[in-house]
């Protein structure tokens, strides 16, 4: 993929590059540092005078046109790029997912945290046959294969040598491991709060801390259920919902 690195601090954006680089995963990374650089960079983009722009890395607080404006008028274009915000700012998140933003990181920057949201950026891209292929999970239901719609589950619970694919009505069985399950469901939203545990991030309800700081998640639709998060997932977690 081509992407765009809008910030108007020239080190934050040599340090992104850095790190997308050392991803492998980005061909071509242009730089801009305001958003009438951006504009005019996604211009040449347009006209073929430069790489196509699949996915913009948008610092929020910019001087005159802030990131977030330029994201809403971006949000309106028939085909506009996908948009990764990368702030110091945790207060802007809900605001950013209302013009569609893929992402929300927090700086500085966590190279894990930055391939999951490459991992988003690659789900939108990809063509819609291709992400109808991971939309539902195959499941045992009674002895059938069933398929469960992604957007029904609310988490998964490893139990034994089985994944336990819960949703706000049943309860599934999945041959498939959690860390496959992971794999496939990180473009969705998901995440990894524990080494037995995925949760869907759109179902999480509250966050409580409980005993030495640590967090248990209670989820919509689940009830007399909390699901318990990791110490070292902690803080990714915390960026994931804007904390």
């Amino acid at each position: 993929m081509n992407a765009l690195i809008v910030d108007d601090e020239a080190p934050a954006r040599s340090e992104l590059r850095f790190l997308l680089e050392e991803t492998g995963r980005v061909e071509n990374i242009a730089e801009a540092s305001n958003a009438r650089g951006a504009v005019e960079a996604l211009l040449r983009s347009k006209e073929g005078t430069e790489a196509r722009t699949d996915v913009i890395f948008l610092d929020i607080s910019m001087p005159k046109t802030s990131g977030m404006e330029l994201a809403d008028a971006l949000h309106k274009l028939k085909h506009p790029p996908a948009v990764v915000f990368v702030t110091a700012y945790s207060e802007y998140a809900l605001e950013a997912f209302s013009v569609d933003a893929v992402d929300y990181l927090m700086k500085p920057v966590e190279t894990e945290r930055l391939k999951q949201a490459l991992d988003k950026v690659e789900a939108r891209l990809a063509p819609s046959a291709q992400r109808n292929t991971v939309e539902r999970i195959p499941v045992e239901k009674g002895g059938r294969k069933v398929f469960v719609d992604v957007d029904k589950i609310r988490y998964i619970e490893a139990k034994d040598d089985y994944s336990c694919i819960y949703t706000d009505q049943d309860r599934y069985l999945s041959t498939i491991s959690l860390a496959k399950l992971e794999a496939k469901l990180t473009p969705h939203g998901f995440f990894r709060v524990h080494r037995g545990y995925i949760v869907n991030l759109d179902h999480v309800e509250d966050v409580e801390v409980i005993s030495s700081g640590i967090l248990q998640l209670g989820l919509k639709g689940i009830e007399g259920k909390k699901i318990p998060v990791s110490r070292r997932r902690v803080v990714s977690l915390k960026r994931a919902l804007g904390l």
